[in-house]
């Protein structure tokens, strides 16, 4: 089946995802930069998730340029990345209420973490089911060391968050991002 569909479901729920992240911030209590300064960790943790969803929304378009077709496997393996995508704005709001927090953190590292195995498997996927064009797919896809090293990292953020602090999560995930901010020479290349 075309891609088509998929890729516009996916875009318009992450666009609502990202609007109700932001929905989640309140003015402050008062007119003063003082009360504005006290919401500072708030707009630090929606800046560090409204850049990851932006990340996984870039990677899924660059993922799914250089396919053609889907099938019943990849709808499923997207419903799932798109449900983990989904629950941003609830972590990311119990995150900045409870900052430094075991459980909000464990659940906030969770939550990407099932975000950045559903991916990798999305890629996995695509990869194994696109036979026409399986070489170029495979040839910018097929090297999965950056979804090895997130999910690596994930783990160990949150069991640095257990045995050290927990807002090692946090800190762990924010070196993720800065990793996927960087782009694939290949995928660049192939897309100019």
């Amino acid at each position: 089946m075309p891609k088509n569909r998929l890729e516009a479901f996916t875009d318009a729920v992450i666009a609502i995802i990202m609007t109700i992240l932001v929905l989640e911030l309140h003015e402050p209590h008062s007119d003063t930069f003082q009360a504005l300064m006290t919401l500072a960790p708030r707009f630090l943790i929606y800046i560090i998730s409204f850049f990851t969803l932006g990340i996984y929304w870039n990677n899924h378009h660059h993922l799914f340029q250089a396919v053609h077709k889907v099938n019943g496997r990849v709808l499923w393996v997207n419903s799932f990345f798109i449900f983990f995508l989904s629950l941003f704005p609830f972590v990311t709001s119990w995150i900045s209420e409870y900052s430094n927090s075991l459980v909000p953190e464990i659940t906030y590292g969770v939550v990407i973490l099932g975000a950045n195995l559903t991916y990798y498997v999305l890629a996995r996927t695509l990869v194994a089911s696109e036979e026409d064009e399986k070489a170029s797919i495979k040839e910018l896809f097929g090297n999965y060391r950056k979804s090895y090293l997130s999910i690596g990292l994930n783990v160990v953020g949150l069991i640095l968050g257990v045995l050290v602090a927990p807002i090692a999560v946090l800190l762990v995930n924010v070196v993720i991002l800065i990793a996927w901010l960087i782009p694939s020479r290949k995928i660049e290349a192939y897309y100019r």
